[in-house]
């Protein structure tokens, strides 16, 4: 109930903020209108970063008042989130699917039972409908048990010559659930030994002991969010200029600003500006979704997460700007978008961990585009790492900034 209660609040936010923003330049446009006076000269310099902040604020309104690029920036990472942080958000403790059959009128025997089925512990889920063997076998078959413990007549019972009660119970599995009834087993023989030593005083040579290290480890969901940062990233900055591009080509648009004094650096720097932006607001609506709804921790600086953000942002539009500026139209550009994104969509560890991988493709996929952003905004985010010490990531990442800028300065076409 708390969480659908918090994402009304969001829902709200974002609508009050949709709405405030439309009331406030409404209310201001004349205002504004009236202040306009007469331009005073500007240095040249000044003018091209004039151009380029115009742009700006061109390219940042056209994407609040396109309900679809609205859908596919904010709201299509959010959907994933949610999918993957209700997996992934919650720590799974270990259950058994069980059933009880209990042929002893021991103590102990009902002690046991009432144990396994009160609702304060959460390691066995008992079938209470099961009563025979027969049926517990056939609900076994099926999947629908994991295992059956079996509490013979003589369990918990006393025997001539013993000063204790005795019992051995029975754990019945099929061939596909050996692993969890052999995990099983071990629980069950654990909780007997604990009863064990209240009866009998036992000396135990040999212990363990478990102890705690500082050092931090990543929780499932912590893992899956950095990858779907950079999956978010991926998304905005490949999949928006490779379709606005060849739309703005097909209207004429692009034809029209190239008449003006405006250069090719001008558009890319002002394009750059308002992904950025928008960037940081999706990623950091998802951030508020993670901590409020999904408890997520972050250890790392927000400010260096954000920068470093910025900077994978910035590198991965450079391929979508060389992919988009090259393009005549979707077809053209859509088979090898495809070609380039769904490696590093699997390959760089955003929906699967690459120390699976085998160790030569973990090699290659370290010097992938993508690669270094997760695991750079992973060590900020989850380790506490410091932008100085993420050297091999931001060099690999500097290097394809290079690379991709040079190749989309030139193949970039204004028609």
């Amino acid at each position: 109930m708390q969480k659908s209660y918090i994402i009304i609040a969001v829902v709200a936010v974002l609508v009050a903020a949709r709405l405030g923003w439309r009331f406030y330049r409404h209310t201001h446009k004349a205002k504004e209108n009236a202040a306009i006076g007469p331009l005073r000269k500007l240095a040249p310099w000044q003018r091209k970063l004039y151009t380029v902040w115009v742009m700006f604020t061109i390219n940042f309104r056209r994407v609040f008042r396109d309900k679809t690029a609205l859908f596919f920036t904010f709201m299509f990472p959010m959907i994933f989130l949610f999918v993957f942080g209700g997996i992934f958000g919650k720590q799974q403790s270990m259950s058994f699917s069980v059933a009880i059959i209990n042929d002893s009128n021991s103590a102990y025997a009902k002690q046991f039972v009432a144990q396994a089925e009160s609702s304060g512990q959460k390691m066995l889920k008992v079938d209470k409908s099961i009563t025979t063997i027969a049926a517990a076998d056939e609900k076994m078959s099926r999947g629908e048990i994991d295992a059956t413990i079996e509490l013979p007549a003589s369990f918990g019972q006393m025997v001539k010559g013993k000063t204790t009660p005795t019992g051995q119970a029975i754990v019945h599995y099929t061939e596909n659930n050996a692993q969890a009834a052999q995990t099983l087993t071990s629980v069950l023989q654990a909780q007997f030994e604990a009863m064990n030593s209240r009866l009998v005083t036992t000396v135990t040579p040999f212990t363990v002991v478990a102890k705690q290290t500082n050092t931090r480890s990543l929780s499932s969901f912590d893992y899956t969010f950095t990858g779907l940062l950079g999956f978010s990233i991926l998304g905005m900055g490949i999949f928006g200029p490779m379709n606005v591009f060849p739309e703005l080509k097909k209207m004429g648009i692009l034809r029209r600003l190239h008449t003006t004094p405006l250069r090719v650096w001008q558009y890319f720097l002002s394009t750059m500006m308002g992904q950025a932006v928008v960037g940081l607001l999706s990623l950091s609506l998802m951030f508020v979704a993670a901590i409020l709804i999904f408890h997520l921790k972050v250890v790392g600086n927000y400010a260096e997460l954000g920068i470093f953000l910025i900077f994978g942002i910035v590198m991965i539009l450079g391929i979508g700007l060389s992919l988009g500026g090259w393009a005549k139209n979707e077809r053209q550009v859509a088979p090898l978008a495809n070609i380039i994104t769904f490696p590093m969509m699997f390959l760089s560890g955003t929906f699967f961990p690459r120390y699976l991988m085998p160790h030569w493709l973990q090699n290659i996929t370290t010097y992938m585009p993508l690669t270094p952003v997760i695991d750079g905004s992973r060590l900020i985010a989850t380790e506490g790492q410091h932008l100085i010490n993420l050297g091999p990531q931001l060099g690999v990442m500097a290097i394809w900034t290079v690379v991709v800028y040079v190749i989309a300065f030139r193949v970039f076409r204004w028609e």
